[in-house]
């Protein structure tokens, strides 16, 4: 049976189904470990937030481990982005209904692969999209967004590393990105279809990677949700009784450090 030490910090491997956020999921695993805990106030938190409609790799974070989340989600991540040329949304995605039509006929797969080359690899600059958790006067954008309030979002400089056309049945793409962290590719989208002269939005996305840990690694939701009810816990107090005796070991070897520092120097 698996043992699991979520006071100390565990990593959860998921990938997020469709329509569910990621807070939803990670309520779910927290209420599960809690549950098996005896309702220890456990901290579990995600390492980049991935949107409702896509799909894919989240990384659930745990306990003391929750300290790292900083430093997972600012790993390399790769996606897989259903885009549709001819059409925009509020959105850039199908949480907002077409709100445009652009002819695109005039586009050839040629001119696709030249573009995403040119124009869409190394540094690039990206007005996040109006729907987003970026702060505006200190208000995440999507709540003045969907009030209907202009939003103006700065520019952030980003990079993609890797940007190739998988599939393409015009009007519709199939495009893998591998990117730094706070791309949008919402927005990524949006962009390809201004430098087509048409307009575009995601019709799907799906997290494939996100540093090391990549798509093939991961559990369903259901899947980890079995494997917690099926194992082994350490209990909160054997996880602090353990933590205190990894700190008294550390200020152990600290201390005789220091002493043969100081033996050294009395023999010099």
């Amino acid at each position: 049976m698996m043992q699991l030490n979520p006071v100390e910090g565990e990593i959860f491997c998921v990938d997020k189904p469709l329509r569910l956020t990621s807070f939803a999921i990670v309520k779910k695993v927290r209420g599960v470990l809690r549950a098996h805990l005896g309702h220890y106030n456990l901290k579990v938190g995600h390492a980049g937030t991935l949107d409702p409609l896509a799909t894919g790799v989240l990384l659930i974070v745990t306990g003391h481990a929750t300290k790292r989340i900083e430093q997972l989600q600012s790993g390399v991540k790769e996606y897989v982005a259903n885009i549709r040329l001819g059409a925009t949304t509020p959105s850039y995605d199908l949480e907002t209904e077409v709100d445009a039509i652009y002819p695109w006929e005039h586009i050839t797969r040629e001119q696709v692969e030249r573009v995403l080359q040119e124009q869409f690899i190394g540094s690039i600059e990206q007005v996040p999209p109006a729907f987003s958790a970026c702060k505006v006067d200190g208000k995440p954008a999507y709540k003045l967004a969907r009030r209907g309030q202009d939003v103006a979002i700065r520019p952030k400089t980003l990079v993609v590393d890797e940007i190739e056309l998988v599939e393409c049945r015009l009007p519709d793409l199939v495009v893998r990105v591998v990117c730094s962290k706070g791309t949008y590719i919402r927005a990524l989208a949006r962009d390809i279809g201004t430098a087509l002269g048409s307009g575009a939005h995601l019709t799907g996305l799906r997290r494939t990677r996100v540093g090391d840990v990549t798509i093939d690694r991961c559990h369903t939701l259901d899947q980890l949700t079995d494997m917690l009810h099926e194992a082994h816990y350490v209990s909160p107090e054997q996880a602090e009784a353990e933590r205190l005796e990894q700190e008294r070991e550390a200020n152990r070897a600290r201390a005789l450090k220091m002493k043969e520092k100081r033996n050294k120097h009395k023999q010099q």
